[in-house]
């Protein structure tokens, strides 16, 4: 199984049709992976707090979801199309991943479950999701988290009790905390004995430098492949979905839970 991990740049001077367009032909490029991750709310800026509400579309049908609804189909990939700010039908706004299927169809959604702020920007802007998420995928289970989420280690369990052997965390995870970012990735593969892609973004947010540092991660928490800095680039790796199974055999920790 072929992974690959978009690092894509968040110019706020590149309009977002232009940048939609962008990410489409990237996605494009690489119909040889099996899946495709792109980054956290990279149509707006993981940090444009001001435009959130300007920039929010429906799921599905909002423009995102229907360019990257064509990519997926055009390359014939499984693609984690990052997030989107989500109008839903009541108004209130999500930070919400989109899944798509080869053929294109929205194969799952998750709305962000943990919002970062400290009662300011998202915290207070957006809706929380509620629902841990998996989805059947390129022939293994995925378990769906996004950026903050990855601070909260009882999700990750969650997921891995619902039967997730991959674990995708889109984020725009600022470069002020790189060393959060990267430890937390590593810490979530070892202790649920999962694959683990962390998907970055490149540039800056609103101003906030970003962290990149995208990895693929192995559920022995061994590095695989992963980009050594913030800049605009493609990390691919393959993968064993059995290894999973593997690794759970050889140090079954996980039988030794009590609570």
């Amino acid at each position: 199984m072929r992974t690959s991990l978009i690092q894509l740049g968040v110019d706020p001077d590149e309009p977002v049709n232009a940048r939609r367009s962008r990410a489409a032909s990237l996605v494009r490029s690489l119909s040889g992976s099996d899946l495709v991750v792109l980054p956290e709310l990279w149509p707006v800026g993981a940090f444009a707090f001001e435009r959130f509400a300007a920039e929010a579309e429906p799921v599905p049908g909002g423009p995102t979801a229907e360019v990257m609804s064509e990519a997926a189909r055009d390359a014939g990939v499984w693609l984690h199309a990052g997030s989107v700010i989500e109008r839903a039908p009541d108004g209130a706004l999500y930070n919400t991943s989109l899944l798509f299927a080869p053929d294109g169809t929205l194969a799952a959604t998750y709305r962000k479950i943990h919002r970062f702020g400290f009662d300011r920007g998202e915290a207070t802007l957006l809706s929380a999701g509620t629902s841990p998420v998996t989805a059947p995928a390129a022939g293994t289970t995925l378990g769906l988290a996004t950026c903050y989420d990855l601070r909260f280690p009882e999700l990750f369990r969650a997921l891995t009790d619902a039967g997730a052997q991959l674990l995708v965390v889109p984020a725009g995870w600022p470069a002020a905390r790189t060393g959060h970012w990267t430890l937390l990735a590593r810490a979530r593969a070892v202790e649920n004995q999962c694959y683990v892609l962390a998907c970055g973004t490149a540039g800056s947010h609103a101003g906030v430098p970003q962290a990149g540092r995208s990895a693929v991660l192995d559920p022995w928490g061994e590095t695989l492949a992963e980009a050594l800095d913030a800049t605009e680039q493609i990390v691919t790796a393959d993968l064993d979905p059995a290894r999973v199974a593997e690794v759970r055999e050889q140090f079954p920790v996980l039988k030794d839970r009590v609570l």
